[in-house]
């Protein structure tokens, strides 16, 4: 139930004159307890953060690849894809540690739909409550098949939905953030930052350092009573090298930048690093065209086969039909007549791109094995 506010535009009011007003949010015990994990649901979520920090620590070999729609718009459609996903997950379970994208909240540039979360039926009423709801309920869903990403854009929304990750991230625009670098520090899930939007890599550095250590933040416990959080520091951070206005940076040249700021930071050891990096096949480095994706994996392929052993995986975004739709106005059927499987925000690649995609992935890890062996 929205409350307006009553003295919204006045200007003799010492606070909240450009309040419209609020609306009551549920607690996240709440929705956990009309929504609570199985048994399979938490062995699947803690293998796969598992399987991830093995990963980071170099006690696994494998390649992480988070990959699935850029954000998450019809619940039916994210189930469909997680079985198909699934299945390629089981084929290449010896090479590649799959973990299905599924984010729910858009961090926006300018403005635009915000996400499943913020404005679930996609005509700008925002209906939070309802979006919270309907995101844990799939959430739960999902992890019955195989573990899930998300990004971390607040203090509280992981609240609802953070036992169900196994991987985080955080994007270009917050990575700068003391706030979100704070609640990485907190987070029971290995967690990315990425790049600056400009190309930069140290504040990504800076974000990693940060986060390992212990920090104290405003945020909402499980019943919602406003409290302040003191975390213990994640030590299991990585960089996300998404390219920028300044070009791509998921060569080998670029890699091997990363490598020594890394190490000059002493975010590994530099005597015995850790496989710190993972690419990101989209946004700058994808010169923001679902197409090149395929080609950044097979560069990125190309070096992990080669002997490159510091990269730690791929980010790539994937849908069940390539490409992306406008949402119709209303008067043309808004949501109910979007293209099934298809993104309404950034371009994907479709799912037999995906399937060969993984395919070069999974052979790039078995040639790099047949090196050292």
């Amino acid at each position: 139930m929205f409350i307006q506010n009553e003295h919204v535009g006045d200007r003799s009011r010492m606070e909240d004159w450009r309040i419209r007003g609020y609306d009551p949010l549920a607690p996240p015990d709440l929705l956990q307890h009309e929504f609570p994990l199985s048994d399979k649901n938490k062995d699947i979520i803690l293998k796969g953060r598992e399987d991830t920090c093995n990963i980071l620590n170099g006690k696994d070999d494998r390649l992480i690849v988070v990959i699935g729609p850029c954000s998450i718009h019809d619940p039916e459609a994210a189930l469909d894809y997680a079985d198909r996903l699934h299945k390629l997950s089981e084929k290449h379970k010896g090479e590649l540690h799959i973990v299905m994208r599924a984010y729910l909240e858009k961090p926006r540039t300018t403005v635009g739909w915000k996400g499943l979360i913020n404005d679930p039926d996609i005509d700008g009423s925002f209906q939070i409550n309802k979006g919270l709801r309907i995101a844990r309920k799939m959430f739960v869903q999902l992890t019955e098949k195989l573990p899930i990403a998300g990004e971390m854009l607040d203090t509280i929304s992981p609240q609802f939905l953070s036992d169900l990750f196994s991987v985080g991230a955080i994007g270009a625009r917050t990575t700068e953030s003391q706030l979100h670098r704070e609640l990485a520090s907190g987070l029971s899930f290995p967690v990315g930052f990425k790049n600056g939007t400009d190309g930069t890599l140290g504040v990504a550095i800076d974000a990693l350092r940060a986060a390992s250590h212990p920090h104290h933040f405003l945020s909402v416990t499980k019943p919602g009573i406003v409290s302040i959080v003191g975390t213990e520091g994640n030590q299991d951070c990585f960089v996300i090298l998404r390219g920028g206005k300044q070009g791509t940076n998921y060569d080998a040249k670029s890699v091997k930048e990363t490598k020594e700021a890394l190490a000059k930071a002493k975010v590994v050891d530099p005597e015995n690093p850790k496989p710190r990096i993972m690419v990101d096949c989209s946004h700058g480095n994808s010169n923001k065209n679902h197409k090149n994706q395929p080609l950044v994996a097979a560069d990125v392929a190309k070096q992990i086969s080669e002997g490159e052993d510091q990269i730690c995986g791929l980010m790539i975004e994937s849908n069940i039909n390539e490409g992306r739709q406008d949402v119709p106005p209303a008067d043309k059927g808004g949501k109910e007549a979007l293209k099934y499987g298809c993104s309404i925000t950034d371009a994907c690649i479709g799912i037999d791109d995906t399937e060969s995609v993984l395919e070069t992935l999974a052979q790039a890890i078995k040639a790099r094995r047949g090196l050292k062996s």
